[in-house]
């Protein structure tokens, strides 16, 4: 019998973000604003994924994000898959899902944009074509394709 082995610590109650793209997790870790939680964190990078090749993880204790706030990763990590821990049970696993409307996370890359020239929240609208999906400046209706996106 195959024995398989955690390359990861078991997490009692809280949030795993999995399948994260490599070039993206400090992106997530920055977009979860990790850096100023007093909470265990674990961050796994590199990590070996039958799905994916190689993929990043994390996994946060004791705390429950807002799903609006778990499904900003999909800006970045579109395929991430966020599991619900509890009693080092998973209770609920699902994939992110873009919202339609995106405020204050994304950098518009038009240096003539009002967002950028003005104290302002940024605010894009996803557009969707089949299984991609970039980003419209409400503003000034650049489009962004997913690998030009900047984070604010």
């Amino acid at each position: 019998m195959k024995q398989k082995e955690l390359a990861v610590a078991a997490l009692q109650n809280g949030i795993v973000i999995d399948h994260i793209p490599c070039s993206s997790l400090f992106k997530v870790v920055d977009l979860l604003g990790i850096q100023k939680m007093a909470n265990s964190v674990t961050i796994g990078y590199n990590l070996d994924s039958e799905r994916m090749e190689k993929k990043g993880i994390i996994k946060i204790a004791d705390i429950e994000l807002p799903e609006e706030t778990l499904n900003r990763i999909a800006v970045i990590a579109p395929y991430a898959v966020i599991n619900i821990i509890r009693d080092y049970e998973v209770v609920d696993k699902h994939p992110v899902n873009l919202p339609e409307e995106l405020v204050d996370i994304v950098k518009c890359n038009n240096p003539k944009c009002i967002s950028n020239n003005e104290p302002m929240r940024t605010r894009f609208h996803v557009v969707r074509d089949g299984e991609r999906s970039a980003l419209k400046c409400h503003y000034c209706e650049r489009v962004v394709a997913h690998n030009e996106i900047n984070l604010k």
